[in-house]
């Protein structure tokens, strides 16, 4: 018998499977199950962007792209970026197009990580940042975000966590999973740490679009000094419907994007041509699209806050991407046990909130990227369920 683990990589080994999967997994092999765990958006992809990718492949589009690439593709980011946020990024130099924002994120790591270098992830946050930093040979340092304080990174925690070899740090907001977000006043704050103290910046700016009560996203690359610090990671999974699509990008500094062009040219090549003619359309003429199913999910968003409140999981109001992240710790179950139980006994799936660092646990996760319907049964379940867990004591 030849003894695999000898052969395998061990950072490999010792990075732990996805907590999000995990439930998915336990949801999708159980019957009548109502899913609030997955971080998909239940709209189709509009019409007239899933018509772009037909109407390429009709016409015969099947080639590779360049690998940056369509250029007409990164001028209609740069558009994007410079209406949307006032930022300008040279469609030649400054801007990649990835295969969904996963790859941009583990690009930015990889290109800009050497061993032992210190990479601050503030958490909860989503499951990815840790395992890839590990995987490029860095080493996480995690802040931890508290609900006091709406789940914002805070200058303080930021300016306790740096070292001499703090390197990079990761901004992850509108954030997966909490909902908390980052506005300008709290972004010109930490940005005189990060000058202070010479650091980069990987923003991961996925749900951008997706904010609510007013509040509009602000870009941290907006901040007097930062532009040519930060590296955007985003794409269109989330705000125009296109998660199986797998398009993202990067924009940063030209000297740091071509380098981890090479990554990018050896590793993938190019992303999906199919696609990249439909992210064209869903730039030029998406915008509704987007107002639309943002409108959607504040409704839905505003309805599960209140009842969550209502039935006693405390839950601060999240004003960006589409979740909610309840404190479960009246209830007496650890995280695990209460998302498990959840879904064994009332057929609703959500995630411990510890999948996204020790700092979850007393959290859940629950997406709010369902229909309505669906929604009004789960909270009706989950009002159940935490009654009879009364009951219990």
């Amino acid at each position: 018998m030849i003894d695999y683990q000898n052969y395998i990589n061990d950072k490999i080994k010792s990075v732990k499977p996805s907590g999000i999967r995990k439930f998915f997994d336990i949801a999708v092999e159980m019957d009548n199950v109502i899913s609030l765990s997955i971080g998909e958006p239940d709209f189709q992809t509009p019409w007239h962007i899933r018509e772009a990718g037909i109407s390429s492949l009709e016409r015969g589009k099947t080639w590779y792209s360049p690998n940056r690439g369509f250029i007409e593709l990164r001028r209609e980011i740069g558009n994007y970026y410079f209406r949307r946020f006032n930022l300008s990024y040279d469609p030649d130099t400054q801007i990649l197009v990835t295969v969904g924002g996963s790859e941009g994120i583990d690009l930015v790591f990889r290109t800009l990580v050497n061993r032992g270098d210190e990479v601050l992830i503030p958490e909860p946050s989503f499951v990815c940042y840790n395992p890839l930093t590990v995987m490029a040979g860095g080493v996480p340092v995690t802040i931890e975000t508290k609900a006091e304080n709406n789940f914002r990174l805070m200058p303080e925690e930021l300016e306790n966590a740096i070292t001499d070899k703090t390197k990079l740090l990761v901004l992850p907001f509108p954030n997966n999973p909490t909902g908390a977000i980052m506005e300008r006043s709290d972004l010109e704050k930490i940005a005189e740490i990060i000058k202070k103290h010479d650091l980069i910046v990987l923003s991961d700016e996925i749900y951008g679009e997706l904010t609510y009560g007013g509040k509009k996203h602000v870009s941290i690359a907006e901040i007097d000094g930062m532009k040519e610090r930060t590296l955007i990671v985003s794409g269109f999974s989330k705000a125009y419907a296109m998660t199986g699509w797998r398009l993202g990008y990067i924009l940063g500094p030209a000297e740091v994007v071509s380098q981890i062009t090479k990554l990018h040219q050896y590793g993938i090549m190019s992303s999906p041509t199919t696609a990249q003619y439909a992210a064209i359309e869903a730039l030029r003429n998406g915008d509704d699209d987007v107002a639309e199913m943002r409108k959607d999910y504040d409704l839905r968003r505003r309805l599960i806050v209140g009842k969550l409140n209502e039935i006693g999981l405390d839950c601060f109001e999240p004003l960006g991407a589409f979740y909610t992240f309840p404190c479960i710790k009246s209830t007496g179950l650890s995280s695990d046990e209460f998302a498990t139980r959840l879904v064994k006994e009332k057929r609703i799936a959500v995630v411990p909130g510890n999948a996204f660092g020790e700092s979850g646990e007393g959290y859940v996760r629950i997406s709010y990227a369902q229909s309505l319907k669906n929604i009004k049964i789960a909270l009706k379940r989950i009002e159940e369920f935490t009654e009879e867990l009364k009951n219990e004591g």
